[in-house]
């Protein structure tokens, strides 16, 4: 594998890393397709034991990125759908308010929709923070398991 085709592959992971920080599109796949691209062209032990490694490390976070901010929610009462509503306000903000859209739609989707199920600010306002935390949690376990997957391919440019 020569070196423009190794550079493509770490900026497909790039964009992958960037997908975990913003959110607009999954990471994993474009970090895990790069990796396997990248395992299939060396053909070594060392390249298919890297992208094990990376693959398990990803389908783990997108279990735990679930799971995890999930059970905060159900703790404290927060139904799903209130996640749904802040998402489906989030990409309308998107395309309405440029670059900083999706977080204010995201921020007012779940405070609406905590409004109208607990009837009071004083109320919606501490579930609208709680269920933020629960997804803010969720974007770090992807963006840990992506530079997890990452560190685990520059150590296999090493060793290949």
């Amino acid at each position: 594998m020569g070196t423009t085709a190794t550079v493509l592959v770490g900026l497909v992971i790039l964009v992958g890393i960037i997908g975990a920080v913003v959110q607009v599109y999954p990471s994993g796949p474009f970090v895990g397709g790069a990796i396997l691209v990248w395992a299939i062209a060396w053909n070594t032990p060392a390249a298919w034991t890297v992208f094990a490694v990376s693959a398990l490390v990803l389908m783990a976070a997108l279990v735990a990125k679930y799971l995890i901010p999930g059970r905060r929610l159900a703790r404290s009462g927060i139904p799903n759908s209130t996640l749904l509503w802040g998402l489906a306000a989030a990409v309308v903000g998107f395309f309405v308010v440029p670059v900083v859209g999706f977080v204010i739609g995201l921020v007012l989707g779940i405070y609406l929709a905590e409004l109208a199920r607990l009837q009071s600010h004083q109320a919606a306002w501490p579930a609208t923070v709680v269920a933020l935390r629960a997804v803010g949690l969720s974007v770090v376990i992807e963006l840990v398991a992506a530079l997890a997957a990452t560190g685990a391919w520059v150590v296999g440019l090493f060793l290949v």
